[in-house]
């Protein structure tokens, strides 16, 4: 583990002042209670968690993928499996529910989707949109091409 620092100051005394530099051993620095502590400080307990994680090899390779990836990843999943997913983390959570996502799977699961059909899931979201009733989706279409019909006459 390297830890490098640059003091920035304006006081002349510290203008010819060079980098400094901590090497240890994954395992001297799990031991060096003191070096976790200015790290802490430093960068914050969660930058120190890191830390410790990765020296300890306890690394969480899902959680550091980007989104489209792992969008692209999770569409491939069973309903049930994106359910337990959304239990796992914040952030799998949020991607979970997520509106990229489910318009995803609408467009692979369905066989026709109409551009009035699009318009109705961004408006209720396509989550909401997915576990809508056939029913239900032909109601609201219907009373929105009414309102949109009433819109025209006014005008």
């Amino acid at each position: 583990v390297i830890f490098r620092w640059w003091k920035i100051s304006l006081r002349n005394e510290f203008r010819e002042s060079r980098p400094g530099e901590i090497k240890e051993s994954q395992e001297d620095f799990l031991d060096d209670s003191s070096l976790h502590i200015q790290i802490a400080v430093v960068f914050g307990a969660k930058v120190l968690e890191h830390v410790l994680n990765l020296c300890r090899g306890n690394y969480d390779f899902l959680e550091r993928l980007p989104v489209p990836l792992l969008l692209y990843i999770i569409s491939f999943l069973e309903l049930e499996d994106i359910a337990r997913l959304s239990k796992v983390s914040r952030r799998l959570e949020m991607i979970s529910n997520s509106n990229a996502l489910w318009e995803n799977i609408v467009e692979n699961l369905c066989d026709t989707i109409t551009p009035e059909m699009k318009e109705l899931a961004q408006e209720m979201g396509w989550k909401q949109f997915f576990f809508t009733n056939r029913l239900q989706l032909q109601l609201q279409l219907r009373r929105r091409r009414q309102r949109q019909d009433a819109r025209n006459k006014n005008l």
